[in-house]
């Protein structure tokens, strides 16, 4: 979703991902700058290791696009190199979306990301579960077998308030226009309205991987 769609009522409503759309590029095109690509004039920092080519995905639980690409997500992570540091990072575009970001985070504190993150997605998307503010959140997860109290003392600590901030400051950074969108090496964005789809963004993910590795 652009940046501009952003709503609960279109969250709601679309049901068609830009996974579906027809690319825009050949799909053995080599990537162009300005057109898969963006290379960010002002380089954002990584928390990667020295060695390691960080690659961020910028998401919203609520959004349709975000949900339908998690699966082609998932399998690519499962093959990324080892020298790729991959993370998620919760947007928020408005005030409405941090409850969400720090659902994400307090479920990363917990070490249950991996449990969870595809069925915060089925909840929201398929059982149609309003998970945009605490209670309810709080609720569905102490339904997923968390302790509820660790989870809102989590929810609400000093770290996850900050780990938001951060998630913020970062997409700000990367000047994300949409999601879901990946960021490259503190130095490449790309989404699906540049590659032409999600499925191509990944494989210009790939190539921008191959470049930040040649330092180039």
């Amino acid at each position: 979703m652009k940046r501009r769609e952003f709503s609960w009522a279109a969250a709601s409503a679309l049901a068609a991902s830009t996974l579906a759309l027809p690319a825009a590029h050949a799909q053995g095109k080599k990537p162009a700058e300005g057109t898969d690509y963006v290379a960010l004039d002002k380089r954002v920092p990584v928390e990667a290791p020295q060695g390691k080519v960080e690659v961020i995905e910028f998401f919203w639980y609520s959004c349709p696009h975000c949900n339908a690409f998690e699966p082609k997500l998932e399998a690519w992570v499962k093959s990324i190199p080892k020298d790729v540091s991959f993370k998620r990072v919760p947007v928020a575009f408005r005030d409405d979306f941090v409850p969400q970001q720090r659902l994400f985070y307090a479920l990363e504190a917990l070490g249950k990301v991996d449990e969870l993150q595809a069925k915060v997605f089925y909840a929201i998307h398929v059982e149609r579960q309003p998970l945009t503010t605490q209670e309810p959140i709080a609720n569905w997860v102490a339904k997923q077998g968390v302790d509820k109290a660790k989870f809102l003392e989590l929810f609400n600590s000093f770290s996850v308030t900050t780990k938001a901030r951060r998630a913020t400051q970062l997409q700000d950074a990367y000047k994300v226009q949409g999601v879901p969108a990946l960021g490259i090496a503190g130095r490449f964005y790309t989404d699906g309205s540049l590659a032409g789809n999600m499925e191509r963004a990944l494989q210009v993910t790939d190539f921008l991987i191959g470049e930040a590795r040649k330092g180039a």
